[in-house]
């Protein structure tokens, strides 16, 4: 893998995966984590997040977006069995924070997408159960 200089500046992201802000955390690994976002689209929705502080996912190595991905189909289907979703979304936008994070979204329909209905407003104890019942779910497929 290749070594990536941290900016000077640490990203949201970061800050959370070094414990200096708070994280709902579903998986961890010495390459990345994976926590659940605070305005989910879907109950959920978790990113897949490099620990690296790697802007754009196209300039990850391509090991390191391989295991990102692995980690994102593990995510999915400790979702699906979680959620009872017959879909599972991947996207990588980018746009929001400076730091490559995959969304995996457990989905209905093409309208469970829209980020525009990313909801800011759930409560920490729901967001404490979703996070719950995916480490469960996480653990029967032997993660972490």
């Amino acid at each position: 893998m290749a070594l990536y200089d941290l900016n000077p500046m640490s990203t949201i992201f970061s800050k959370i995966i070094d414990g200096e802000l708070p994280g709902r955390f579903v998986y961890r690994d010495d390459i990345c984590v994976a926590f659940l976002t605070i305005a989910p689209v879907t109950e959920g929705h978790t990113l897949v997040v490099p620990r690296a502080e790697v802007d754009h996912w196209i300039d990850l190595d391509p090991e390191t977006i391989a295991h990102l991905s692995q980690v994102a189909r593990l995510i999915g289907v400790a979702q699906q069995e979680a959620f009872g979703t017959a879909r599972i979304a991947l996207i990588i936008a980018g746009l929001e924070v400076p730091h490559t994070h995959l969304h995996v979204l457990p989905i209905r329909s093409e309208s469970d997408i829209d980020f525009g209905r990313a909801d800011a407003s759930v409560a920490g104890d729901v967001l404490d159960d979703v996070a719950q019942r995916l480490r469960d779910a996480l653990g029967t497929h032997g993660s972490n």
